[in-house]
């Protein structure tokens, strides 16, 4: 069992540390901090580390699981602090999970080709929403990876971006572990990605999540609008480089 007045400090103490690094490698890339979001994904943890955080600051929570979306949302829908506080799908989304994810998420991540685009289209439009997405691309090109290959994704962008019952938001991306200088390729290939598709489009695409625990700062340099942030969050014993 954790102490929780010491883990409420912690956490505190932790998003300061947080928050500082971004905005030193925003200054590093001549850009302004506030440009950069970041979401506490929370898969790991319960729903009272969950309501511990958001009392430290956090307003952003990201799921890799949507069971444990439901799960987390349903447990902390009767907290007065959780009002307009965010929950995003960041893992990989099956088609027969998409309605557990619909009117819950605030945002999903992990759109990974057309044909999950298209399903995620017809099940928001069968309920008369509009499902703010992100379109996964595997920039790395390692075939453990899921998502567009770029090429691909130029190939369709334009019948994705027209379907019904979602508007693209942005791009997201995972960069190869334990890999500076492959990380930062990626990072830079997905804005270069963006920067192409939005010329092409006409959309803003104002979304760019790439950047994790151990990489974040590199992206935050190359042009990420959002980093999805878990052991570096919650995890006591995880070192910040």
């Amino acid at each position: 069992m954790i102490d929780e007045a010491d883990y409420a400090r912690f956490l505190v103490r932790r998003r300061e540390e947080i928050l500082e690094r971004i905005g030193a490698a925003a200054a590093r890339a001549g850009r302004d901090a506030g440009e950069v979001g970041a979401i506490a994904v929370s898969k790991t943890v319960s729903e009272r580390e969950v309501l511990l955080a958001r009392r430290a600051g956090w307003d952003a929570f990201g799921e890799n699981r949507p069971q444990e979306l439901v799960r987390k949302t349903e447990a902390l829908s009767g907290e007065p602090e959780m009002a307009g506080v965010r929950f995003d799908m960041i893992g990989n989304l099956q088609k027969n999970k998409i309605n557990q994810v619909l009117g819950r998420a605030d945002l999903i991540h992990s759109i990974s080709s057309s044909h999950l685009a298209e399903a995620v289209s017809t099940r928001s439009a069968a309920r008369s929403l509009v499902s703010d997405v992100l379109l996964e691309v595997n920039v790395s090109g390692e075939a453990s990876k899921s998502g567009f290959a770029p090429d691909d994704l130029r190939a369709e962008v334009e019948r994705v971006v027209g379907l019904p019952g979602i508007r693209v938001r942005g791009l997201m991306t995972m960069a190869p572990a334990g890999d500076a200088d492959a990380a930062r390729r990626t990072f830079c290939g997905l804005r270069e990605l963006a920067e192409e598709l939005r010329a092409r489009t006409g959309l803003s695409l104002e979304v760019l999540s790439c950047g994790m625990s151990d990489d974040f700062e590199l992206a935050v340099e190359e042009g990420s609008t959002l980093v999805r942030l878990g052991r570096c969050v919650f995890d006591q014993g995880y070192a910040l480089r």
